[in-house]
């Protein structure tokens, strides 16, 4: 079958298009046939590994110290069941399926073996092959921070970041829970976040949020380059911070500030929040019912064939990129 093969860690130009055995799925997985997939920036820093300090040994260790020993990146997929293992109970033969693929990747090649109680579901019937790749890392995650922040009606959200891939789902699902949404990114893709329902938009090249007065009850930062603990002043009494890229620096910081708003003297009780996303199959049957109800789109701003990967990557490493890049692998 055909691969983009990476067999090297560094720039785009090291994903060169190959040919591998087509794998064979054991007894508890199905064999999916790739229709697309996703460039996200988790598979750019992967491959250049350029990894948060806490998580760079085991990372290395497990993803190979000299060169990586999983040759086929790609974080997510949709594509159809071709073969179901005999223990596989969960789906059968020509299922329209979307999923992440775990720390195992794979996503970038013709064929992926996926185990059947890994977090995949019935691809959203209202969607493309391509648009239902872009939702379960990007989705998962915003749901499960958002989640996190115990949103209610009426609270005041600001997500940073909001025109990323993962800011995209992330301004939408905000709007599901009720929130007021105030949405940060760059001139040009402002117009995309009132589309989608941000209620405020901040040109973060014009203006510091930080510093312009408003308070929220929810901050999440997808960016994770702002000062933290400057960042928390803009929260409300009893706010919540919530991190999805955090670094050291500024995990210091948030803990500092959540620790320091607790103190006797203080009592603002903002909350700092860091942690890894736990993806649930449920949970991405929840995107996908809120998606075939039309309160959920993706958004695409560029698509490539599976031999332009290291295009796609460089792009994607641009810091150009609204929403998503997918890849098409079939047609």
């Amino acid at each position: 079958m055909k691969a983009i093969l990476w067999t090297k860690y560094g720039p785009p130009d090291l994903l060169k298009l190959g040919e591998v055995d087509k794998p064979i799925p054991n007894d508890n997985e199905v064999l999916i046939r790739v229709h697309a997939a996703t460039v996200m920036p988790g598979d750019c820093e992967i491959r250049r590994f350029d990894m948060h300090i806490l998580f760079w040994l085991p990372l290395r260790i497990y993803m190979g110290i000299i060169k990586p020993r999983r040759p086929i990146l790609g974080m997510d997929l949709a594509g159809v069941i071709e073969t179901v293992g005999k223990d596989v109970t969960l789906f059968k033969k020509g299922d329209q399926v979307f999923s992440d693929t775990g720390i195992s990747f794979g996503a970038y090649a013709e064929y992926k073996c996926q185990k059947s109680t890994h977090p995949m579901t019935i691809k959203p019937a209202n969607m493309s092959y391509e648009e239902a790749a872009t939702v379960p890392t990007p989705g998962l995650n915003a749901l499960h921070y958002l989640r996190k922040g115990n949103i209610r009606p009426g609270q005041k959200v600001l997500i940073n970041g909001a025109a990323g891939c993962f800011g995209t789902y992330a301004v939408q699902i905000a709007k599901i829970f009720g929130a007021e949404v105030t949405g940060v990114d760059s001139t040009k893709k402002l117009d995309l976040l009132r589309s989608l329902g941000a209620d405020h938009v901040i040109d973060y090249t014009q203006e510091d949020f930080t510093v312009n007065g408003q308070t929220y009850d929810v901050i999440f930062d997808l960016v994770g380059k702002s000062s933290v603990w400057r960042a928390m002043k803009s929260l409300k009494p009893n706010g919540r911070y919530i991190l999805a890229t955090p670094w050291v620096f500024q995990v210091i910081q948030g803990l500092w500030s959540s620790m320091t708003s607790s103190l006797p003297w203080r009592q603002t009780g903002k909350k700092f929040i860091f942690e890894l996303a736990n993806y649930k199959t449920e949970d991405l049957v929840y995107l996908k019912e809120l998606i075939e109800e039309g309160k959920i789109k993706s958004v695409i701003e560029r698509g490539y064939q599976l031999e332009q990967m290291a295009e796609a990557h460089w792009y994607v490493e641009s810091g150009e990129k609204v929403g998503n890049v997918v890849v098409t692998i079939k047609d």
